[in-house]
C-alpha cells in the first residue's frame, strides 16, 4: 500500500490560555495587571508537533478527540489554515485546555483541565488502523486515550515515537508510552538519576534510542548502549518562550530520522528546531522551516570541523 502519510501524529491537541506573569514562581496577591494581555490560542503538544512537521516538509496527519465547542473550532481552524489534515473523534467532556503562566524569562508553568478527558475516552481502532497502514511514522503524545492505540499503531507496522515529557521514571501513566515506542523523548526537569532513567527505558522496553532534553544545558542521547552529549545553541534571537520547545526538537528529531540519519545528526535537527522555538512569542505557533533548519545544521558542522570537533558525539 502506498504510504500518504511521513508521520501520523496522535493525541495532544487542545488550546492554551498564556497570561504573562512578572516573576515565576508567582508570588501571592490579591490581583495582578497583566500586560501584553491574555491570550487564547489553540496549540498543545501534538498540534506543534504536527506544526513543526509540516513546516519542515513532511506529510503530517493529525488524529485526536475534539469537543464540539468554541476551542475545538480554535483546533479545526489551525490545521485548516495550514493545511495540515485532521481527523477527529468526539470527546464529551470537551476539548482539551490549559492555563499557561509564562515569566519574562521565557519560563512557564502550565496548569491543565484535567476533567476534559475521562477514562472510557477511545478512539475507533478501525480509524487508527486505517490512518496507520499508510503512515511510515507515528508519534504518539501520552495524552488520553492515546495508551491503547500503541498495540494497534504495532501491529501496523509503524515505527512509534512518544514524548513524556517531565516524566519522573516512577509514575506508572508514562510506562506504556515509554516501553512500547522505537524513539523516547523526555526532560531532564523531574529526574534524579538521567542516566539510569534513560537505560531503564532501554533495557526494559523496545527503544533503541532515548533522548532527554535539558534545556539551556543541551541533551543527552542513549544510543545502542552509549550515551552522549550535545550541547545546546545559540538561539537566533532573544529567548522568549519555552513552551513547545520540546515539541519543536521532537518534530526536528524526526526529519533526521526519516532521512535516515544517524540518532546523533537527528539530535543536531532537533537541538536546532528546540532552539528556535524558544525565540517564538507563546501567543504564536510558527515553526523552523526545513530550508533555516538545514542550513543552520551545515554552518554548525561546518563550525565545529574547523575546530576539529563532531557537535554531537561528546561523551556524556
Amino acid at each position: 500500500m502506498r504510504k500518504q502519510t511521513d508521520v501520523l501524529v496522535l493525541g495532544g491537541a487542545g488550546v492554551d490560555t498564556v497570561v504573562h506573569v512578572p516573576e515565576l514562581p508567582l508570588p501571592f496577591a490579591d490581583s495582578y495587571m497583566i500586560r501584553p494581555g491574555i491570550e487564547t490560542r489553540a496549540g498543545q503538544s501534538g498540534d506543534f508537533v504536527a506544526l513543526g512537521l509540516h513546516a519542515l516538509g513532511l506529510r503530517t496527519h493529525h488524529l485526536d478527540m475534539i469537543g464540539d465547542d468554541h476551542e475545538g473550532d480554535l483546533v479545526r481552524a489551525l490545521h485548516r489554515d495550514r493545511g495540515i489534515p485532521l481527523t477527529e473523534a468526539p470527546l464529551r467532556g470537551g476539548t482539551k485546555r490549559a492555563v499557561n503562566l509564562v515569566g519574562p524569562d521565557g519560563r512557564r508553568l502550565s496548569l491543565y483541565d484535567a476533567a476534559r478527558s475521562d477514562d472510557s475516552d477511545r478512539f475507533e481502532e478501525s480509524t487508527v488502523r486505517e490512518l496507520a497502514a499508510v503512515a511510515h511514522h507515528a508519534h504518539v503524545a501520552i495524552t488520553q486515550p492515546c495508551a491503547f492505540t500503541l498495540p494497534v499503531l504495532r501491529e501496523a507496522g509503524v515505527t512509534i515515537s512518544t514524548d513524556l515529557h517531565n516524566w519522573d521514571g516512577v509514575d506508572p501513566y508514562h510506562e506504556a508510552f515509554a516501553l512500547q515506542a522505537d524513539v523516547v523523548f523526555l526532560s531532564t526537569t523531574a529526574l534524579t538519576d538521567t542516566e539510569r532513567t534513560m537505560r531503564d527505558i532501554a533495557g526494559r522496553g523496545r527503544a533503541r534510542t532515548v533522548v532527554a532534553t535539558a534545556g539551556a544545558e543541551g541533551s543527552y542521547l542513549l544510543h545502542e548502549g552509549e550515551l552522549t552529549h550535545t550541547p545546546a545553541v545559540t538561539p537566533p534571537a532573544p529567548v522568549v518562550d519555552t513552551n513547545g520547545a520540546g515539541d519543536a526538537f521532537a518534530s526536528g528529531y524526526l526529519l533526521g530520522l526519516l532521512a535516515g540519519e544517524h540518532p546523533r545528526r537527528c539530535v543536531l535537527y532537533g537541538t536546532v528546531a528546540g532552539a528556535h522555538a524558544c525565540t517564538v512569542p507563546s501567543t504564536r505557533t510558527d515553526a523552523i522551516g526545513r530550508e533555516e533548519l538545514l542550513a543552520t545544521v551545515a554552518e554548525l558542522e561546518t563550525g565545529c570541523a574547523a575546530k576539529g570537533v563532531l557537535p554531537a558525539a561528546r561523551p556524556a
